[in-house]
């Protein structure tokens, strides 16, 4: 059904099309809450779900290791193994190894929490393109290529209708061309949101009906991952290394948490990947190098020896775990997946616990919403009833404190998971808070250690332009940076002069730079065309100074279902 409208204090006419449901995001939470709505509405042709992904493609976006549990897909489609699927490696073998600077150690023993006895090593891009193939089976209305602009709230801002999707055709001065199409508003009685990490309608709902209290902050890690094929002796298919170490225990890290993967699949494929916790203290740090020079190490160096590089691509992660989860139920909406917070940091995974929050999210919707109201606005509280009584909030409660353990020290933060996973499981009597949020984390780069990294040798390490255009990106060059850097003078006075400036060495795309600005300084340059929508500068710039929002639909990495 279209309906033209011309909102109050808005002079732009836009087409307004009605759901009973709106998902934001089509990774594996979205697409797991659109199937589960589809299925409890069992046939009825007119309770209309809509998914909408910013993404050219269902799996465009999507990066992760990954090695996965099937928990949450066993229950929403039980029948799914009898399918045509992608998700074939079992996992065989399991390892974890510190690392020291020269040498390496395999350790004896795997707690519980990081066994992989019964997972696979997936393509999650490819996994989400199945479960939207499900979704299109089940009457999911699917509209790739949009991207969620902002969220529509009630004139007396109390209830949440919908989302304005992004304008297109607005060239870089602001200027509308011949091609200028206002982006639609999709209405709907509930809208889930299901962006993904620091989600940027995401934000602005947590602000606008309060959903975070003090001490209730989010704190992340970048991932940053890259896809080899290797040699045919080489490939141990099924075979998972996870590392932790150096080269984050080198001179100058202080503390800084990290690891890395690597997991053997497909066809010769080994998908590896390093992560930097975002709390860290150094702005001379950068997490794209950490993972070319961890590469540089003799045990993982022979690896990838004879290989060549396919594929890269980075992401941010949601490490805060129980204690930074928000209030997830507002008038009209519901958050679910990572933008909500649901990874669990010390197994190293989240797409179970993701699918399974848009599960409960759907079921709680379905009940209390479309089968007994049945009227636009409502606030689901039974959403976190449903959560509370659930295997999703049991395993999440069990690990709360192990992300803060090892903020106050490595070796005691591995000593305490062993020790949860093991013997406490959840029952000790205390909850403890993250200790800052990471952009408040850095020092001065006058307080701080300059790190040396390796000069890429384009065999083993690569300077990152050359393995971004192994990630597909692609922006509209004509169209308003979507990163907007609130005060450039800031972005000199602070940023600049006191932490040399960090943002130039924590994005994974080569967004920022510093360049001449010819009159013997420096002057800020921003290359929006190379983001990979990690928000990596939304959340660490110290100042909060840079504000990432949604580009034109399609816009962004293109992940090969290999990635």
């Amino acid at each position: 059904m279209f309906r033209r409208c011309c909102r109050r204090l808005c002079a732009v006419e836009r087409a307004v099309e009605e759901f009973d449901a709106v998902v934001i995001g089509g990774g594996p939470a979205g697409l797991a809450t659109a199937i589960r709505l589809k299925q409890l509405a069992n046939g009825r042709e007119d309770f209309r779900v809509a998914l909408v992904e910013k993404g050219s493609e269902i799996g465009a976006h999507t990066l992760s290791g990954a090695c996965i549990e099937t928990h949450a897909l066993d229950e929403l489609l039980p029948g799914w193994k009898e399918m045509d699927h992608p998700i074939k490696q079992h996992v065989v073998s399991d390892e974890f190894h510190f690392l020291t600077e020269k040498s390496h150690y395999k350790s004896p023993w795997l707690p519980p929490l990081i066994h992989n006895e019964h997972n696979y090593i997936v393509s999650l891009g490819a996994v989400c393109k199945f479960l939207g193939e499900r979704a299109a089976e089940a009457g999911v209305e699917i509209f790739p290529g949009f991207a969620a602009a902002a969220p529509v709230i009630s004139d007396d801002g109390k209830t949440l209708e919908g989302v304005q999707l992004h304008d297109m055709g607005i060239n870089k001065k602001g200027v509308k061309t011949e091609q200028y199409e206002p982006g639609m508003i999709f209405k709907a009685k509930q809208t889930i949101f299901a962006e993904g990490s620091r989600g940027s309608c995401t934000k602005k709902l947590e602000r606008h009906f309060k959903l975070r209290g003090p001490n209730n902050f989010q704190t992340y890690a970048l991932g940053i991952k890259e896809v080899w094929e290797v040699p045919k002796e080489k490939h141990l298919p099924g075979h998972i290394i996870h590392t932790a170490g150096w080269p984050l225990t080198a001179p100058g890290h202080e503390n800084t948490y990290g690891g890395s993967f690597l997991y053997h699949f497909g066809d010769g494929l080994i998908s590896t990947g390093f992560v930097t916790g975002l709390d860290y203290s150094n702005p001379y740090i950068r997490p794209y190098m950490e993972m070319q020079k961890w590469k540089t190490h003799p045990f993982i160096a022979e690896m990838f020896k004879g290989g060549k590089p396919l594929y890269y691509g980075a992401r941010t992660l949601v490490e805060g775990g129980y204690t930074s989860i928000p209030k997830l139920h507002f008038p009209g909406g519901v958050l679910v997946g990572d933008c909500a917070g649901f990874l669990n940091m010390p197994k190293i995974k989240g797409t179970h616990t993701a699918m399974k929050s848009g599960m409960l999210a759907a079921e709680s919707l379905y009940e209390h919403v479309f089968t007994k109201e049945n009227v636009a606005g409502v606030d689901c509280k039974q959403y976190y009833d449903a959560f509370r009584g659930s295997w999703l909030h049991d395993e999440l409660y069990q690990v709360r404190n192990c992300r803060q353990a090892f903020t106050k020290n490595f070796y005691f933060g591995c000593a305490y998971t062993g020790l949860t996973a093991t013997i406490l499981k959840g029952r000790e009597p205390w909850t403890w808070h993250h200790h800052k949020p990471d952009h408040e984390c850095l020092k001065p780069a006058a307080e701080s250690k300059e790190i040396e990294y390796p000069k890429p040798d384009n065999v083993l390490t690569f300077d990152l332009l050359t393995n971004h255009s192994r990630s597909g990106t692609a922006h509209n060059a004509d169209q308003p940076s979507h990163l907007k850097i609130l005060n450039y003078e800031q972005a000199h006075t602070v940023n600049l002069n006191v932490y040399a400036g960090p943002e130039g060495r924590y994005c994974p795309a080569q967004v920022y730079e510093f360049v001449d600005n010819g009159k013997g300084g420096k002057k800020l340059v921003t290359n929006p065309q190379n983001c990979l929508h990690c928000k990596a500068c939304d959340i660490k710039d110290p100042r909060q100074n840079i504000n990432w929002n949604t580009p034109e639909g399609s816009g962004g990495p293109n992940y090969n279902a290999s990635m």
